[in-house]
């Protein structure tokens, strides 16, 4: 019996600074993790697209052993093209995420339910080609279940993220392994009736009273949910 490795998969405009609260729950449990920050969200090169996350966390994973990839939000896209070539994988946990199916981006995946969010009127795209969000709404749209201060915190912290990131086509086949996709039943920026449906490209459903980010409003919950899925194998 080995332990797994959690590897932690950031959505758009974030980093791998927003896993800190769940990262000190999976400490108190003992489980092994890390977390990476995506080429696309790094705020320096707008032609950063999901290949060049990919190819990130291909580089990421190497030689870690047994893993779960863990996706929030836009991460799904890039842990679906991803996943055959990591290799020791054994599992995906999708959070609140875009599951293209092959031939989709992640911008056709919600469009093609035609249902718009709280999240997607706070965008705009600059010349260079840039998504920023504006951050008064962009912040209770991802974390209205935080207090006050934690959405502050967090929103100061979102950078840009590249659009190109958005517009690249998956081209990867299915993977064999335990998919669950963790449902957050009050999201405001991937509402959950679109959830619904990308939920059923997964093996198991597993649905949380939450915002879009419960590694931040709901880390104990959410650490639970990744030990007794996948605490051994």
């Amino acid at each position: 019996m080995s332990t797994p490795t959690f590897l932690l998969v950031h959505g758009a405009w974030h980093g791998s600074w927003c896993w800190q609260r769940l990262g000190a729950e999976l400490d108190e449990r003992a489980l092994a993790y890390d977390a990476l920050d995506l080429p696309s969200s790094s705020g320096r090169d707008a032609s950063a697209d999901m290949n060049t996350d990919v190819a990130a966390l291909r580089r990421f994973s190497q030689g870690r052993g047994p893993v779960v990839l863990v996706a929030h939000s836009y991460a799904g896209t890039v842990v679906t093209e991803a996943a055959p070539t990591i290799d020791g994988l054994i599992g995906i946990v999708y959070i609140a995420a875009l599951v293209p199916h092959l031939g989709q981006t992640a911008s056709d995946v919600t469009k093609e339910y035609g249902r718009r969010s709280a999240l997607d009127a706070t965008m705009s795209r600059d010349d260079e080609g840039f998504l920023h969000l504006e951050p008064e709404p962009a912040a209770l749209a991802l974390y209205g279940d935080c207090d006050e201060e934690t959405r502050e915190w967090a929103i100061k912290k979102v950078s840009t993220q590249t659009f190109a990131s958005f517009r690249t086509v998956r081209t990867s086949e299915s993977i064999a392994v335990a998919s669950t996709y963790v449902l957050c039943s009050r999201d405001q920026a991937i509402v959950p009736e679109v959830q619904e449906q990308i939920a059923l490209r997964c093996d198991d459903v597993v649905r949380l009273d939450s915002d879009h980010s419960p590694f931040l409003s709901h880390p104990d919950t959410l650490a639970d949910l990744l030990e007794s899925k996948h605490s051994r194998t």
